[in-house]
């Protein structure tokens, strides 16, 4: 199940709870029931869903269109003419996903998400620098985005490289080496082969969501209920999304 960094309040079920039940059988899934929107014909979107506002709404949302993309179903919603001037005056995407620069893994359509939807920040394996760490903050604290998805993907070339290098004590050439090393905590030696890049793909993203879950600034959001941080990653031969614990 996907595994998140929200606090919990007393009297209230446990939101790492709350989360998972977005989730069955390993996969993402649409559950929750969200509140009536104004009509499409009002707001110039191509269905009348509302805008995710807390983090369980907007990893439903999510879970919604990647069911969608994975069962060629997709909608490529919120592209139309008034939408896009709607969007002239201001974003209030509903999620941040921090992904892979690999071209077999855009967010939006993994996702099935249109204008305005998401932000998405994208480095090789998920690498975090004062770019990446910017830029997601600039989501969570200037935007006010509820949830950030730690996104890694099947055969990560990035992860690969890392792997590689690792074993055979390889420097990588130009700044390709500082990706191998910021991925190299996360190297699973228990295993080896195709199978040691396989499990240090989650590995990965779990060190990233911990490394994120730790900045000061979105720990405190996490702790008062608006954030939650959450791993997961997307299999090329499935088009499937599931968690990472």
């Amino acid at each position: 199940m996907i595994s998140t960094t929200r606090a919990n309040r007393p009297g209230a079920a446990p939101r790492r709870t709350v989360l998972r039940t977005a989730l069955a059988s390993g996969a993402l899934t649409a559950g929750a029931t969200l509140a009536t929107a104004p009509s499409a014909a009002a707001t110039g979107r191509q269905d009348s869903r509302p805008r995710p506002a807390t983090p369980a709404e907007a990893l439903d949302a999510l879970a919604a269109g990647n069911r969608r993309w994975r069962t060629f179903r997709e909608r490529h919603p919120h592209e139309g003419r008034v939408l896009r001037q709607e969007l002239v005056g201001g974003q209030h995407p509903f999620a941040l996903v921090l992904g892979c620069i690999d071209s077999r893994v855009p967010p939006e359509l993994v996702f099935d998400q249109g204008l305005g939807d998401l932000m998405t920040v994208r480095s090789a394996g998920q690498v975090l620098d004062e770019a990446v760490l910017g830029s997601i903050a600039y989501g969570v604290l200037e935007l006010g985005i509820p949830l950030v998805l730690v996104l890694g993907h099947q055969s990560c070339g990035a992860v690969a490289a890392a792997v590689e290098a690792d074993e055979h004590g390889t420097h990588l050439p130009a700044h390709i080496q500082y990706l191998a090393d910021q991925i190299a905590p996360a190297i699973d030696h228990s295993v080896t082969g195709a199978a040691r890049v396989d499990a240090t793909v989650g590995a990965n993203v779990g060190l990233v969501t911990a490394r994120l879950a730790a900045e000061p600034d979105l720990a405190a959001k996490v702790a008062s209920g608006d954030l939650a941080i959450v791993g997961a990653r997307y299999e090329l031969a499935t088009q499937l999304v599931h968690a990472v614990d």
